[in-house]
């Protein structure tokens, strides 16, 4: 069976939205997800489930199949990877690898992605805290809280941000605060939910609500 470029961004989509929802997909949440048309992306569900690679019941949602969701499982390892690679052995910054990743996941060849997660050493994590599932679809999941839910003297180690936007990650770097780091909750404001952390023991900057809540850290 041929699968297309778009056909695999929309399981990808798809994947993810159920991933956070934890329910059957709404066509709306699709279309704003792949910044097109309700219509267009019917058109496009129609194509998967004539695939069997979804479950499509108009007015009901979205339910990837058992090979609907195998191939999204390794379109994410792909990117994942990728991302990795881009990083850690050509130099990368976070901010910059998640569009070329997106045009590296639809490299064909399974010995090809195998061979670059023996390269790399099987990494459990991409650069921005995502797990990567193994070759098996097997993930590594961690019990991470948002900063956002902290309370005034907790602390963690960040080890993931939810928003991956360039924008968000290059002003993550121009205050300091990347995968690794300790960050603090001191206080919080009680008006707009800002808060104030520490970072790393030593900076202490303020937090919109909508950052704190994008990153995320294990408690300790």
């Amino acid at each position: 069976m041929t699968i297309t470029t778009a056909e695999e961004n929309y399981l990808k989509a798809i994947f993810k939205i159920a991933e956070k929802e934890d329910k059957a997909v709404l066509t709306n949440s699709i279309a704003a997800a792949m910044n097109t048309a309700a219509a267009s992306v019917t058109d496009m569900l129609k194509r998967l489930a004539e695939k069997q690679l979804i479950k499509y019941e108009k007015y009901r949602g979205v339910e990837l199949t058992e090979d609907g969701n195998r191939l999204a499982t390794t379109l994410i390892r792909k990117h994942r990877l990728w991302e990795v690679f881009l990083v850690e052995k050509l130099g990368f910054a976070w901010d910059e690898v998640h569009d070329l990743a997106e045009q590296l996941e639809h490299v064909q060849g399974e010995p090809l992605i195998d061979r670059l997660d023996n390269f790399l050493g099987h990494p459990r994590f991409d650069p921005h805290g995502d797990p990567i599932p193994d070759a098996q679809g097997r993930w590594t999941f961690r019990q991470q809280v948002r900063v956002s839910l902290l309370q005034p003297g907790e602390k963690g180690i960040l080890t993931g941000v939810d928003d991956h936007a360039t924008p968000f990650l290059q002003y993550l770097d121009q205050i300091g605060v990347a995968l690794g780091i300790e960050i603090q909750l001191l206080d919080r404001t009680e008006y707009d939910q800002s808060v104030q952390v520490r970072i790393s023991g030593k900076t202490e900057v303020t937090l919109s609500e909508k950052v704190a809540q994008n990153l995320l850290v294990i408690k300790g």
